[in-house]
């Protein structure tokens, strides 16, 4: 397969630890801290009660194709893809998260379940007619 390089647009910055429970991270306020470089792309964004944050584990050193959902042994073994979990061929996380403010190259969020220093891959708005899901029909909505 043809191997993909990938540059952080920015970093999360926040208390958040490796073994900070998920519930907390997902609680947290963070900042995420884009290159100035990427500043400009920021343009606009304030606008967005929602976004959704593409960042990479960069702390996983390893990948697991069938696993406990969030290491929990009571819960059946299933498929890493029909999981959230970090320990995946590609280590990409994928969140949304509630923008408080913007400051300069520095977003405040709430709800991001990353660690800091975590490497920030992308920044999206999360537009519920795109975001809200699939038709009962399993077809996804039409997306511009």
């Amino acid at each position: 397969m043809q191997k993909i390089v990938l540059t952080p647009i920015g970093y999360a910055h926040n208390a958040n630890r490796p073994d900070t429970p998920s519930p907390e991270l997902q609680a947290s306020t963070s900042q995420i801290i884009v290159d100035e470089r990427y500043e400009d792309g920021l343009m606009g964004i304030g606008q967005n009660e929602f976004l959704t944050i593409v960042f990479y584990f960069h702390l996983v050193d390893r990948y697991e194709l069938r696993i406990h959902p969030r290491g929990d042994t009571s819960r059946p073994i299933t498929g890493v893809f029909n999981t959230r979990s970090q320990f995946r061929p590609n280590p990409i996380g994928v969140t949304v998260v509630r923008l408080k403010s913007i400051e300069g190259n520095k977003l405040v969020v709430e709800g991001l379940d990353a660690v800091d220093g975590t490497p920030i891959l992308d920044i999206k708005p999360h537009v519920l007619t795109f975001d809200e899901g699939v038709k009962a029909d399993g077809a996804g909505k039409d997306r511009a």
